[in-house]
């Protein structure tokens, strides 16, 4: 049960409550801001307590349009996500008889319009991770095509909210080259936190059954089971790393690649056969353990015993140095998140 706040109301709308970096800002914000004193809700189109962060236990969320595909027949996800989005934003206004201070919504940003028709008018906060049309391939005629009417929509949707905050001095740079016709926006930036008060509270499990036994040296890669993150590059550098090792050193090594997965994500589940099988072919193998969708317990277990903590993030120009220098402790997100939303209740 979550406890009643008195202070400003803010609610969140994310696309799909689950394990990767966008959750784990927009869960933090929303345990920044009702650690203040706000009452926070998070709606999203899907949310499964069993495959989510532990901390969202502790907070409202609410679901709307989870029946709707979040593909057709495994194409189409960047439509389909903004009309589930734009359906949460529909459903919170004429069905939910939420009194909301602010919004704020990430990610995608087609429910903006949507929030814009409320009765009384109420501001919206859009964190913008990453534009979304770098995040697609355009190998095709047929693909351009379809991904013309989306960008544009990004664009002008986006520029429709009150306040924009991005997630590093890099992404803010991105995001004035991609958005022409935004130029004129300067973002702010809200770094991603690091809850170290995670890693005092929670108690760490046994790994024997995830590493086996005389293992000194074991490597962690963090990460969704997803192609763009690249998680080949650690099972190919663990290859080259068997060639500099003689036999002795290297029974001494092994990789944990850890990661979100989602069986009802096809990619997830493709991905993740297609590195078993690369895994087989480098022969390596036997010095890999794939982990999905593990527990806090299991991570911070893997990260205390960590020879290396490969966290491979984003894509290869993506934040990879810029994120992780920047992130920012969690008592600053409060700090920061707070006045920000003042400015716009």
């Amino acid at each position: 049960m979550v406890a009643a706040a008195e202070g400003p109301s803010v609610l969140f709308l994310h696309p799909d409550l689950g394990l990767g970096g966008a959750e784990r800002l927009v869960v933090d914000a929303a345990l920044a801001l009702q650690a203040r004193g706000c009452r926070v809700q998070i709606w999203t189109a899907h949310y499964d307590a069993e495959r989510c962060f532990a901390e969202t236990r502790g907070l409202s969320v609410r679901r709307a349009g989870g029946w709707l595909p979040r593909s057709l027949w495994g194409r189409g996800h960047a439509v389909c996500a903004a009309l589930r989005m734009a359906f949460v934003a529909l459903y919170v206004l004429l069905l939910s008889g939420e009194q909301v201070d602010v919004f704020v919504c990430d990610q995608v940003s087609a429910c903006i319009p949507v929030l814009r028709l409320a009765r009384t008018r109420k501001k919206v906060l859009f964190y913008c991770h990453f534009p979304d049309q770098l995040l697609t391939k355009r190998e095709s005629l047929l693909k351009r095509i379809y991904r013309l009417p989306l960008d544009w929509l990004e664009e002008h949707t986006t520029g429709m909210a009150d306040c924009i905050v991005v997630n590093s001095r890099f992404t803010a740079s991105v995001f004035k080259d991609t958005f022409k016709s935004l130029s004129h926006i300067n973002p702010d930036v809200l770094y991603p936190s690091l809850n170290i008060g995670s890693f005092e509270t929670v108690v760490p499990v046994g790994i024997a059954d995830l590493v086996p036994e005389k293992k000194k040296f074991l490597f962690l890669s963090i990460n969704r089971y997803e192609r763009k993150k690249n998680l080949a590059l650690a099972l190919e550098a663990l290859h080259e790393l068997r060639g500099r090792l003689d036999s002795h050193e290297w029974n001494k090594v092994h990789l944990v690649m850890a990661g979100g997965y989602d069986k009802r994500v096809l990619e997830n589940v493709e991905h993740y056969e297609e590195l078993r099988r690369l895994a087989a072919k480098l022969s390596v193998n036997d010095h890999v353990t794939f982990l999905r969708s593990f527990t806090d317990e299991q991570k911070i277990s893997l990260l205390s015993n960590s020879a290396a903590h490969r966290l491979q993030v984003k894509l290869k120009i993506l934040q990879e140095a810029v994120v992780s220098m920047e992130a920012q402790p969690f008592r600053l997100l409060q700090d920061l998140f707070l006045p920000i939303l003042s400015n716009l209740i």
